[in-house]
């Protein structure tokens, strides 16, 4: 397959590349600057230079062009205000999608969180954090060309994945490694039958294809 990954440098992103490409998947990683391009080519992907606040959807829907699969893992990171949540978690999320729209690209999956709610309440930062994210995952409800499936991990840990989760539409608050998110989005990415589906995401006992076999109903 050949995906495209929006976010590319991030620390789910970077794990994600490394695994298609062992498996021989053609990757390529959206980054906004141009230093990060070395990281990517270690990881196996071909990095793409292109930044998600300012570039048209014509622009983006260029580099989707004969791709397989979209995968929505941007974000604008601690230390970001009210402000970016809005640009990158929602807005480059929106204009990702609409992007693979027009590219024709139906399978899209997005990297979202725990909690995430247009409707959430609150004046922090995260609190702000969670409401893009919730409309971003609105958003991409809504497209009918899209076959997407939205994942809400739990607390995101850099502990060393153990390949076993729990994975479901709510499976209550916990932690997960990097490490077995990225291995749960690669398995979904081959799993179309996850399609429609919200799904959130924390450590378990059950191996990652088995988990992801079992929300797609097999």
């Amino acid at each position: 397959m050949r995906i495209v990954i929006a976010g590319g440098h991030g620390q789910i992103a970077l794990r994600l590349e490394r695994l298609l490409s062992a498996r021989g998947d053609e990757v390529a990683g959206i980054i906004r600057k141009p230093e990060q391009s070395d990281d990517l080519r270690a990881a196996g992907a071909e990095p793409v230079v292109l930044d998600l606040e300012s570039a048209s959807v014509e622009e983006v829907a260029k580099h989707l062009e004969g791709a397989d699969a979209a995968v929505f893992a941007a974000g604008a990171g601690p230390g970001s205000g009210p402000e970016r949540k809005d640009t990158v978690d929602k807005g480059a999320a929106v204009l990702f999608a609409d992007a693979a729209v027009r590219a024709g690209v139906r399978r899209f999956l997005i990297v979202s969180s725990m909690g995430a709610d247009p409707a959430h309440e609150g004046d922090e930062i995260f609190d702000a954090y969670l409401r893009a994210k919730g409309a971003a995952d609105e958003y991409v409800r809504s497209q009918k060309d899209l076959d997407w499936t939205i994942l809400r991990p739990g607390m995101l840990t850099d502990d060393a994945g153990t390949g076993l989760v729990r994975l479901e539409a709510r499976t209550g608050r916990g932690s997960i490694p990097r490490d077995d998110v990225a291995a749960v989005l690669a398995e979904l990415l081959d799993t179309p039958a996850t399609a429609g589906l919200t799904l959130e995401l924390i450590s378990g006992s059950t191996p990652v294809p088995v988990a992801v076999r079992s929300v797609a109903g097999n």
